[in-house]
């Protein structure tokens, strides 16, 4: 089969097209014909770096849709043929990949392969940090940075099917708007704006009561002080890797600092996070959830799709397509 490789840290020049030997499913896992996949900032952070997590396959991707095409051991035969949706440890950047059956979804009718394979990462990522970990409340005041990267498009529905008030912050005046389409209730542009002042100005002087941070430590003391008492920093990449604050500022709010590396999380949490999904989210995904579809690309032109993640301009998630299937 064919996969994307990066052939040492670097930029997406490093990212390179190679023939590898198909995987076999083990006990409880099935093999995807890959149809489509996301690319994400876990991809390329692994292709600066050169390699993923210890004992991780060095093939890209996190998220597919596609068709199962074999399954292992423990696997009922009737998913075979299946149309799906997984979350995978990595591998999705290939002609098939291994996804462990738990993990999987069934690729709902209405959705494209593009649309569908958009959506797990985003989905898993927002299950964790919003519900989980941050345990975000109806009427409560939700702060996302970065409102059109993939998880800003994803996280504003889906908070707001948890009955949470939404605010955002994007670096342009045409990202702002793109996040009040899709159904902020303020969007702040950081480049000419101070996202504190603004977000004492529209909780009337309270703070918010979550935060969904991309950008690590980057802006610890703002975060703290658009935080309303016992309120929840919520951290999603260690990109700016250094958090520093004064212990009394947090201290004073009772605040909350914490983030979670999805990929790390075991795979029977991961697991719980899925049947959650099914249950609460999924249903939503030709509805409100649908994802925002930036660019398509496809294995070949894979370097392209990374610069423009770069870049920093993409609204919404950058596609790789395999096949006709994808279109």
């Amino acid at each position: 089969m064919r996969a994307i490789i990066p052939s040492r840290a670097g930029g997406p020049d490093v990212l390179t097209l190679v023939d590898r030997d198909m995987p076999k499913p083990g006990r409880n896992q099935v093999l995807i014909r890959v149809a489509a996949a996301g690319v994400n900032r876990h991809d390329l952070n692994q292709r600066s770096r050169g390699h993923g997590p210890a004992g991780s396959t060095d093939i890209l991707g996190l998220e597919v849709s596609g068709h199962i095409a074999e399954v292992g051991a423990g696997v009922n035969e009737t998913l075979l043929d299946r149309s799906v949706a997984a979350l995978v440890d990595g591998g999705g950047y290939a002609e098939y990949v291994i996804a462990d059956v738990d993990l999987v979804f069934d690729w709902s009718d209405g959705l494209s392969a593009i649309e569908a394979a958009a959506l797990p990462e985003a989905l898993f990522t927002l299950q964790l940090n919003l519900v989980g970990l941050g345990q975000l409340q109806p009427d409560e005041w939700l702060l996302i940075h970065g409102g059109t990267s993939g998880i800003g498009m994803a996280g504003i529905p889906f908070a707001k099917l948890m009955g949470a008030k939404v605010v955002v912050t994007a670096g342009s005046e045409e990202k702002c708007a793109r996040s009040l389409e899709r159904g902020a209730m303020a969007a702040i542009n950081y480049r000419t704006q101070d996202f504190v002042e603004e977000v004492q100005k529209l909780t009337g002087g309270r703070g918010v009561d979550v935060i969904l941070d991309t950008v690590g430590g980057l802006y610890a003391r703002k975060n703290l002080a658009a935080l309303a008492m016992d309120g929840r920093l919520l951290h999603l990449s260690p990109a700016a890797p250094e958090f520093s604050a004064p212990l009394n500022e947090i201290m004073s709010k009772r605040a909350r600092v914490t983030g979670a590396l999805l990929r790390a999380y075991p795979l029977e949490k991961k697991a719980i996070l899925a049947e959650a999904l099914r249950r609460q989210m999924w249903p939503h995904a030709t509805k409100s959830l649908r994802p925002v579809i930036d660019r398509i690309y496809n294995l070949e032109t894979v370097q392209d799709a990374h610069r423009r993640m770069d870049e920093g301009v993409h609204v919404g998630k950058v596609m790789l397509g395999m096949d006709e299937a994808a279109n």
